[in-house]
């Protein structure tokens, strides 16, 4: 049995759910998740849908040439089709810090992410006994203001040979040039340690403790060339008050890191975000 995800963009019309549902039965396919939001202001609607085909009768080659064929004209259809058993390479970037990179490889191990990871990249040498450990492939790739070419031009060649499809960065505290990020649009996964667009910059945990805040929160966004500013995945937020000191900031932020970092990568995954606009919808 074949298991199809389907996201659809378009503009907002009638007949969009049941001419599309009415293909796939036609198609002798089965509808096992359905899900759909009408953006009214922009008048667009949004769909992500999942269907099985029996015995492997209506590839995935097969199913895309018969939409495009029949109703992606008729209703202005862009679309992403995806084999939901596929497994996307995804490379971690990271630098100093241990604690997503830690919770990735966990998750990964413990099978929570159908994913392959081919590799994992450092500007510094520092974390390369934890990919030891999980027996992935590491390689130090220093940035400098003298070598920021090259060490883009190895990053490339690295993503190139292992076939990657998204990047993940675990903390890694390197601007990503603008060369990689349209190569990768809205495929480079970054945790910010802030509830964006609030304290944004190199130290939110500090700005948030001088002023006084009572919660903070960290952010996973999609990499753009207008820093911290890309569409937003997951956010998520915990309470702090007077007692806490900055040490008290970071540790209660880097356990959110931990965990909306993983969530954004198990609705990228799982394909169940839809980029428009600089914003995203994600679907349950």
């Amino acid at each position: 049995m074949a298991t199809y995800i389907l996201n659809i963009n378009c503009p907002d019309q009638k007949g969009i759910i049941a001419t599309v549902t009415n293909f796939i039965h036609q198609k002798s396919g089965n509808i096992v998740y359905i899900d759909q939001y009408v953006d009214r202001e922009n008048k667009l609607f949004f769909m992500r849908l999942e269907c099985e085909f029996m015995n492997g009768n209506f590839t995935k080659e097969q199913f895309s040439t018969a939409l495009d064929e029949s109703i992606a004209k008729q209703y202005a259809l862009e679309y992403d089709l995806y084999d939901k058993d596929y497994r996307p390479k995804m490379a971690l970037f990271v630098s100093k810090y241990d604690h997503c990179l830690y919770d990735i490889l966990a998750r990964h191990q413990s099978k929570e992410l159908a994913v392959d990871i081919p590799f994992i990249l450092s500007n510094h040498k520092d974390l390369g006994s934890i990919a030891e450990r999980f027996d992935i492939p590491f390689y130090h790739n220093p940035v400098t203001k003298d070598t920021k070419e090259e060490a883009e031009k190895r990053q490339l060649e690295l993503l190139k040979q292992h076939k990657v499809e998204c990047i993940v960065l675990a903390r890694y505290m390197q601007i990503i040039s603008p060369k990689l990020i349209a190569k990768y649009a809205n495929k480079i996964i970054n945790i910010h340690h802030s509830f964006l667009p609030a304290f944004p910059g190199a130290k939110p945990y500090h700005s948030a403790f001088e002023r006084g805040v009572k919660i903070i929160g960290a952010t996973s966004h999609y990499v753009t060339e207008e820093l911290d500013a890309g569409p937003i995945i997951d956010q998520n937020t915990t309470q702090v008050s007077h007692l806490h000191s900055i040490e008290d900031f970071i540790a209660k932020g880097r356990d959110l890191e931990r965990i909306v970092l993983s969530k954004a990568i198990q609705l990228h995954v799982n394909r169940k975000v839809l980029v428009y606009q600089n914003k995203t919808v994600i679907f349950s």
